[in-house]
């Protein structure tokens, strides 16, 4: 089987969503298996509270070492000033031990994203999320536009040929739609055909 990790961090649930979308166009591919798992939190469990952050996530929470067990790494972070969580760069920080040896060199990687607003960092993100990979040896694959869903101006929605995207508006409140999910489904299957084929 083919492994796929789809891995995530999620304030509000957002980016959570888009994750289980990954990892349901990934399972789409004959001979894949999706795991969904987290990084860990790093707010205060109070102040999480407070701030109103989704606390029922049932994903298990991931290790560093572990990622050298998949075969395809997609990440999904919430945009925070144009660039990943601070969750997420804690976590990919700690993977110093798998770049000394090489053990992420040709796996693939992909990211996703979610922001407040259509302008809000989405792409930067991404490409810059994409830095880390490269660094780690990995194989970047994005949402090409064969995925149709992304063209066009009928609504507003997120999506590049960097990654999917989600848009959850200034007060949070707008979740994934069905055509953003459905671009996430499409870049996790296109993940998981390049990532079956590199390991055969």
């Amino acid at each position: 089987m083919t492994k796929v990790l789809v891995l995530y961090y999620s304030s509000y649930g957002h980016v959570e969503t888009m994750a289980h979308a990954a990892a349901e166009g990934a399972r789409e591919v004959e001979g894949v298996e999706a795991v969904v798992k987290r990084v860990p939190e790093l707010v205060p469990e109070e102040i999480a509270r407070k701030s109103g952050f989704k606390l029922d996530q049932k994903a298990p929470v991931a290790t560093p070492a572990e990622l050298a067990d998949y075969d395809a790494i997609i990440l999904g972070t919430p945009t925070r000033f144009g660039n990943m969580a601070s969750q997420m760069r804690s976590f990919l920080d700690q993977t110093g031990g798998l770049w000394a040896k090489n053990s992420l060199v040709g796996k693939v990687g992909s990211v996703f994203t979610s922001s407040g607003t259509q302008h809000g960092g989405q792409e930067s993100t991404i490409l810059t999320t994409h830095v880390t990979m490269l660094h780690l040896g990995m194989v970047i694959v994005g949402l090409p536009y064969s995925c149709t869903e992304q063209n066009g101006v009928e609504e507003v929605k997120g999506g590049s040929p960097y990654g999917a995207s989600t848009i959850a508006g200034g007060d949070g409140k707008r979740q994934p739609s069905a055509k953003e999910l459905g671009m996430m489904r499409f870049q996790a299957r296109h993940v998981a055909v390049i990532a079956k084929k590199l390991a055969s």
